[in-house]
């Protein structure tokens, strides 16, 4: 029997260690809609597991309000910008194996100067867009 592809089916963490496979995955703000509202029983404690690849580089900024966030580079490279509360910027070069945390209220985005795959690892609750 096949495993299961993880950039289509993703996976949440919930309350009591418990793991549970994610409609595919279509990439559409309706799709985390939904997921919001299956996953609501679990609260800020619950976490998304994806992996997305990218192209290009990032065209809007991004921050989760209620934890934290991790990025593991799989494949390629990518630059993480980060925008700190108190209006500190950083940025973090990742290369396959090396991975980087965004606090919660952090804004970040990512430069990709070629192909590159990650695994993130979000708290979703509130999560929030704006242009870059």
């Amino acid at each position: 029997m096949p495993g299961t592809p993880l950039e289509r089916f993703p996976i949440h963490l919930g309350l009591g260690g418990t793991a549970r496979q994610q409609p595919d995955f279509t990439g559409g703000l309706d799709w985390y809609e939904a997921y919001v509202a299956r996953t609501a029983a679990d609260g800020r404690e619950g976490r998304l597991v994806t992996i997305h690849a990218f192209e290009e580089s990032w065209t809007s900024w991004e921050m989760h309000p209620e934890g934290d966030e991790v990025v593991l580079c799989l494949s390629g490279a990518m630059v993480l910008h980060q925008e700190f509360p108190d209006g500190r910027r950083d940025e973090v070069a990742l290369a396959p194996g090396e991975y980087a945390i965004n606090p919660p209220g952090v804004w970040h985005t990512a430069d990709v100067a070629e192909a590159a795959r990650a695994l993130f690892i979000t708290a979703g609750w509130g999560t929030q867009h704006r242009p870059r």
